[in-house]
């Protein structure tokens, strides 16, 4: 089996729609994949709809949280979509991304770079907008080469001269709420230190101790010597292991099952969620 869990679409920052993303992972040989759009479920339905034979959808989101001043991802499974605490916690952090989003173009003007807020606001179209979109606005300028280029200090990364804090779930209370929704959470890309400060182990230990079930490991942003660790790191708290593309279509140059999960992984993730399901696909439309 070929598992790929941690995908974005255009209901996020992703540039492929639910149904184009599972059409992409159908073609791309994957056997399942997971969409973990930014603190948002609104892609679950499209992306049912039109699940092609033979793949399996694992439904999910990328939660945003902050620890010790730190920004990390936590990724969220097969939790219960309208279980009413996790939603409103999810609606307050999505709340905040469009005045952050101003407020990210408002510095950039201060910058120098002829930035607006209809540029980004189209690129976003119908997505939960962040980053990414800005840092697509920069790439359309001619500011930067890419959209990785944008996320260094002079531009958009964590303490950035164009960075606009915005609301981050912590993630301790991130992990009981997805708990209480029945789902299973995995702390996604932890030694990606290109992007910024990285959460310290002591901190993921704690994170365990709490019902932390897993860290992602195989990422395009971890080399292999951090990997190593983290495979250590992660035998030593007993935590589950995970790979993903962290795919977000052409905004990113990793493609759909660059980096997969092991099946007996994926197996006690599935074993462990009573939120929701897997659900194998029946032709799609």
């Amino acid at each position: 089996m070929r598992i790929d869990l941690h995908c974005h679409s255009t209901a996020s920052d992703g540039t492929d729609t639910p149904a184009e993303l599972v059409r992409n992972a159908a073609a791309a040989g994957l056997d399942v994949v997971a969409l973990t759009d930014h603190d948002t479920t609104r892609g679950y339905g499209e992306a049912l709809a039109a699940l092609p034979e033979g793949l399996t959808l694992v439904t999910g989101a990328e939660l945003s949280c902050r620890v010790g001043g730190v920004s990390m991802h936590m990724l969220a499974y097969l939790f219960d979509p309208e279980e009413p605490a996790l939603l409103a916690e999810r609606e307050l952090v999505r709340d905040d991304r469009v005045p952050r989003a101003r407020g990210m173009v408002a510095r950039l003007q201060e910058l120098g770079v002829p930035v607006t807020w209809e540029q980004v606001a189209r690129i976003a179209g119908d997505g939960s907008v962040g980053r990414p979109h800005v840092a697509t606005a920069l790439v359309e300028l001619g500011v930067v080469p890419s959209v990785d280029a944008a996320f260094t200090t002079d531009w958009l990364a964590d303490g950035g001269r164009a960075h606009v804090e915005k609301h981050e779930t912590d993630p301790f209370e991130a992990i009981r709420l997805v708990k209480g929704a029945g789902g299973v959470t995995v702390f996604a890309h932890p030694g990606a230190s290109k992007r910024g400060h990285t959460v310290p182990e002591s901190a993921i230990a704690e994170m365990a101790a709490a019902g932390l079930d897993g860290i992602e490991v195989d990422h395009m942003d971890h080399d292999e010597r951090t990997r190593v660790r983290l495979r250590g790191l992660a035998a030593e708290l007993g935590l589950l292991t995970t790979g993903s593309s962290d795919y977000h279509g052409s905004r990113k140059t990793v493609t759909l099952g660059e980096y997969t999960t092991d099946p007996e992984v994926y197996g006690e993730i599935t074993r462990r969620a009573t939120g929701a399901f897997p659900v194998p696909g029946t032709g799609g439309i």
